[in-house]
């Protein structure tokens, strides 16, 4: 990790409004001391001045991350995923949620003390499990033989493994015990997050509402809303008589109930459909996330996502028995450029790969956003949208030239 050198950037920023502006971004320790707009093109002393083309943005924040360059967050050992949450950051995704998949119960409780220690140093902004109280129909790349119903048990044994580390749960709601799991998972400071199910609208509304309602009433009034897992991927698709969880979930976004994930990857989702879903529910009640495993950031091969072989060919994974796609290999970056290819306008990819995901953390003003007081996490990008520069907690891990 390099250290800064100077205190502060001078550069180009995106506005609330699209519009590009410059601004003096002053760096105190590991947060930013203030952020104020200037046309000067003169750096004052002490801050770096980048290129005119360069453009910083907050850095990235992802909800739902398996793993990557070559490492496999369900059964790799602590050092290997540090190593591996310290190479994700230098893609610019400053802050992740280490995610897990179905497993036996004791698999899931040694994930979740390990990865303690990682968001206890820092590293990550905590856990999240991808089961197992998942739809045995739309399990995907899930491992079918440890689904079970919701187990409450097992959860308060996983929340004091992970220590308070715990912050999503997917779930199916049409499993016995849901209305419990979601009350117990709230009363937890834990999002619920709807996901891998084969429930009706009726069934999937009452669930988010009811997760809505009991988020809310653990933060004190403080509104709280539930997401949904990678909308579209893991339920029934969308028939004009029987419209599945999928017309719940659009519906519960576009009134501010629900924030959905996408995986804007090209191969979870068609451009067009995540361009719909924008325009459809609006950039705050989305979350762009990456799925990501193993593969991420290397080439094609053979790996693992938990116990199953995961097959990489073309940057798509797929599951070697059944050929599910079993995440994915892409960049919070690569899915912002994605969905302005797609004809998202910028400032809403950024704003879903940014602030809403940090919002959903409870990380509203601390990280996702170019503000006084939160975290100095910043991603510099040139006019192709790649990265060029990444600073975390005030230190560049790589500088910009």
């Amino acid at each position: 990790m390099t250290h800064n050198s100077v205190n502060g950037v001078l550069s180009r920023i995106l506005e609330e409004d699209g519009s590009h502006g410059r601004a003096a971004i002053s760096i105190s320790g590991d947060a930013i001391a203030g952020v104020r707009r200037t046309d000067s093109p003169d750096s004052p002393e002490g801050l770096l001045r980048l290129p005119e083309e360069f453009t910083v943005v907050p850095g990235f924040v992802d909800l739902h991350c398996h793993g990557g360059f070559g490492v496999d967050f369900p059964t790799s050992d602590a050092a290997g995923a540090r190593e591996a949450v310290s190479r994700i950051h230098r893609t610019g995704t400053t802050t992740l949620l280490a995610s897990l998949v179905t497993a036996e119960p004791q698999a899931l409780l040694d994930g979740a003390e390990r990865f303690a220690g990682l968001a206890e140093s820092g590293a990550i902004a905590g856990i999240h499990l991808e089961g197992p109280f998942l739809s045995h129909a739309r399990c995907g790349a899930q491992n079918p033989d440890w689904l079970i119903n919701p187990d409450l048990g097992l959860v308060r044994g996983l929340a004091a493994a992970a220590r308070g580390a715990l912050r999503t749960m997917t779930f199916a709601p049409e499993l016995p015990g849901s209305d419990e799991l979601v009350d117990l998972l709230a009363s937890l400071g834990v999002v619920p997050s709807v996901g891998h199910t084969a429930a009706s609208p009726g069934v999937t509304r009452e669930a988010l509402a009811r997760a809505a309602r009991e988020l809310s009433r653990h933060k004190g009034g403080q509104e709280a809303v539930p997401t949904v897992t990678h909308l579209f991927n893991g339920m029934d698709p969308v028939h004009h008589r029987s419209p599945g969880a999928l017309s719940a979930c659009l519906r519960a976004a576009r009134a501010g109930q629900a924030v959905v994930e996408l995986i804007a990857d090209n191969v979870h989702l068609a451009p067009d459909t995540v361009a719909m879903v924008f325009e459809l529910v609006g950039a705050d009640n989305i979350a762009l996330v990456t799925d990501s495993m193993a593969a991420a950031g290397l080439s094609d091969g053979t790996y693992s996502l938990g116990p199953s072989q995961v097959q990489v060919s073309g940057g798509v994974a797929r599951l070697k028995a059944g050929g599910s796609i079993a995440g994915g290999t892409s960049t919070m970056a690569s899915l912002v450029r994605n969905a302005v290819d797609a004809g998202v306008p910028l400032k809403d990819a950024l704003h879903s790969a940014t602030r809403v995901p940090a919002r959903v953390l409870g990380l509203d003003g601390q990280a996702g956003v170019l503000k006084e007081g939160a975290r100095a996490d910043l991603v510099v990008l040139d006019e192709r949208l790649e990265v060029r520069g990444v600073m975390r907690g005030g230190q560049w891990l790589i500088t910009p030239r």
